[in-house]
Formats: C-alpha cells, sequence, structure tokens
C-alpha cells in the first residue's frame, strides 16, 4: 500500500547514517534530529493544507518507542503520523524515522533492526528470503499513491513529453558518455521514440535516486527494463551509471534546478512542492502525453503512478503495544489524512479499507510472508 509525504512548513530533517527523533519536551511537543554524520537527508516538500476539521482518532496510544526505517520518499509522511502520535499521546509515544532508502530499509527490517520499513515498491523475493531465513514475520499495508515524476528546468523549452523509447535513450545501459541531448536521437530513433527530434543539442545533465532507492528500482521498471532486456540482457537492467546520484532528494531537486537543460526523477511531492522551478515532463504510455497530476495519478492514466507502503513487523507489534498503536494510527482516518497534506494522492476507500482489514487481520505467519495479502499496486 501507499505513503505520501510531509509538507513544508516545519523542518523536518533526517540525516543519513542518522536519523530524525521525535520526542517530548516538558509536556511540549519537539522534534529532535540526531546529529547527522553526513549531509542531511531529505527535507519534506511542501503539502497542501487540507481544509476544514482533521478527522479525530478516537483510539488510545500506548506508550514506547518505535523505530522506522527505509524509503526517504514515505519517510515524511512517518514523520507526520510520528509527531501525531507524540501530540495524542502526551508525549509518551516516541517515535525514531530514517530515510536510507527502501533497499537499506528492508536490509536492517529483514535483520530484525527495525519495527517499520517504508518502502516505495514492494518487497523483492530476495527480500522475502532475508525476513524468512530471520524469522521476520510481516504485513504489508498501502498508504498513499504516487507519481514518480521525470522532470527538468523551465527553460527547456524543448522538451515537455516523452516516452519509454526516449527516457530509455537517454537514461539507459547504452546511453552511458552521452554528453548531450541530441547524442541520444540516434538511439531514441532506433528504438523507437517519437520524441527523438525533439532532443536539443544542449548539455543533458542528469540526477537521480541511487541504487539503494525504491524510486530507482521502479524507475528502472517503467523506464529502463523492458528494452534493456530485450537489447542488452538481464544482467544490464539498469540506469546508465554516469549520472548525480544522491539518497538525498532535496539535492536531487537542486540539480534540476540547476540546469537549464537537467533531467531527472523524483517523488511527485518533491515536484509539486517546487513546481515553479521545476518542470514536469509528460509521459507518453502509449495514449498520448500524460503530466502528473493528482487526478492523473490517482485514476492510473499517468503511466508512472505506484503504490507506496508500509511494512510492519507484526511480532514486534505483539511485544511493544507502541509500534501496534502507531501503527492504529497510521492507517486511521486521522492518520491517513496526513497524505494529502503532505503532496501525495489519497487512496480510494476500498484500498482504505483493505490495508485497514490487513492490519486488523494480522497474526504469526510463516517467516517472511505476509500476515495479509498484499493489494494491488496503482
Amino acid at each position: 500500500m501507499n505513503i505520501l509525504q510531509a509538507p513544508r512548513g516545519r523542518k523536518l530533517m533526517a540525516a543519513i547514517g542518522g536519523s530524525l527523533v521525535l520526542a517530548a519536551a516538558s509536556s511540549a511537543v519537539a522534534s529532535a534530529t540526531v546529529a547527522p554524520t553526513e549531509p542531511a537527508a531529505s527535507e519534506a516538500p511542501a503539502g497542501t493544507e487540507a481544509g476544514g476539521e482533521a478527522p479525530a482518532f478516537e483510539g488510545e496510544l500506548a506508550a514506547g518507542d518505535v523505530f522506522v526505517t527505509g524509503s526517504s520518499t514515505v519517510e515524511p509522511i512517518s514523520i507526520r503520523v510520528g509527531e501525531l502520535a507524540l501530540e495524542l499521546s502526551g508525549g509518551e509515544l516516541a517515535t525514531t524515522v530514517e530515510g536510507p532508502g527502501t533497499g537499506d530499509g528492508f536490509a536492517t527490517f529483514c535483520e530484525g533492526g527495525a519495527d517499520i520499513s517504508d518502502a516505495s515498491r514492494q518487497i523483492k523475493d530476495e527480500e522475502i528470503q532475508t525476513c524468512a531465513d530471520n524469522g521476520i514475520n510481516f504485513v504489508e499495508l498501502e498508504v498513499a499513491i504516487d507519481g514518480l515524476t521525470v522532470a527538468t528546468s523551465p527553460n527547456n523549452d524543448a522538451i515537455t513529453c516523452l516516452d519509454v523509447p526516449g527516457l530509455y535513450a537517454l537514461l539507459g545501459p547504452e546511453s552511458e558518455g552521452l554528453g548531450n541531448w541530441s547524442d541520444a536521437a540516434e538511439l531514441a530513433t532506433e528504438v523507437g521514440s517519437a520524441f527523438a527530434g525533439d532532443f536539443p543539442e544542449a548539455p543533458l545533465t542528469i540526477a537521480g535516486p541511487g541504487e539503494e532507492s525504491g524510486t530507482y528500482d521502479t524507475f528502472v521498471e517503467f523506464a529502463i527494463a523492458e528494452l534493456a532486456e530485450e537489447r542488452v540482457g538481464e544482467d544490464s537492467v539498469f540506469t546508465r551509471p554516469d549520472y548525480a546520484a544522491s539518497p538525498n532528494d532535496n539535492l536531487i531537486v537542486e540539480s534540476i534546478e540547476g540546469s537549464d537543460t537537467s533531467l531527472g526523477w523524483v517523488g511527485y511531492a518533491y515536484y509539486a512542492a517546487e513546481s515553479e522551478r521545476m518542470k514536469a515532463i509528460e509521459i507518453d504510455g502509449g495514449e498520448g502525453c500524460v503530466a502528473p497530476t493528482p487526478e492523473t495519478i490517482a485514476d492510473g492514466s499517468y503511466p508512472f503512478s505506484r503504490s507506496l507502503y508500509i511494512y510492519v513487523n507484526v511480532d514486534k507489534a505483539e511485544e511493544n503495544p507502541a509500534v501496534a498503536s502507531y501503527v492504529d494510527l497510521y492507517v486511521s482516518e486521522a492518520g491517513l489524512a496526513l497524505v494529502g497534506a503532505a503532496g501525495y494522492v489519497d487512496l480510494p476507500a476500498e484500498r482504505i479499507a483493505a490495508s485497514q482489514e490487513a492490519w486488523a487481520a494480522r497474526a504469526n505467519t510463516p517467516a517472511g510472508t505476509e500476515a495479509a495479502p498484499a493489494t494491488t499496486t496503482a
């Protein structure tokens, strides 16, 4: 299931190699960051505050500590839920949230090192096996819908829409070393792009997440995998390596904004927060060019729509009532109300119900398997 990101308004930072800790300061709600060992990770993007009164949470929250790791895309949502848990518990439920990336998060989670793993993709078979080997039982919960957004500078007038063959020619394994957009035109034509003639004679400055990121994995699935397998082989299903890769979404955004002929990809909330300084490139998935908007992401007409998830260790939730309370709040009306405010797209009612039912039905199952059926992606 899916998750969304937290809005700008409070400066929510997490450290790479460190984490953001939500804890009480006397009777007030306060958040503090562990001193980073490397540059600060993603600041939560701006969102649109929902109008009207926020939904009330009717349950009781247990005291205790919760540790969440994983996706930097989902991280700001988990921070918001942690803030709300801290407030509603009178400072008794403290949450530590970090966002090293979906893959790194699952590595920690499947070794028993985290209560919850945020994810911008579904868990892979090999990660399920690692969980099984370590006796980790989990439940997958969809929390929001994202639209993976391919972006450039508003000054790049030549590019308004791209198709998958065009993206492959610009960013796939065969494009390593190509320094200008126009250098990729021949390959784009060869693989059948309708947009090769639009590629300008201009520097191609690329920024995106690295291989630790679920957003990277999803982009490869959407834009690279099919052509790479067909043309280069199964061992070459990856992007070109010669670009500015970062786990820090804000650095990716800055790079896209910093070049007139940039190219990069981020979660929709990061684009929406900077839409005056970034231009979303429409995607032609075979039925015409479609821009990412809350409407096109929600109805799936935007080709790069995806689900966001949290994975919960059900044994830890049984042992630590604070973990169960945090997830109770997360999948409640009050918790999921934070998704839209964070800049992502709400799940439709039937998928919210599926997540709530999956959480309610959690039970210990054979290690490495889900405690309830996974939902479908957007």
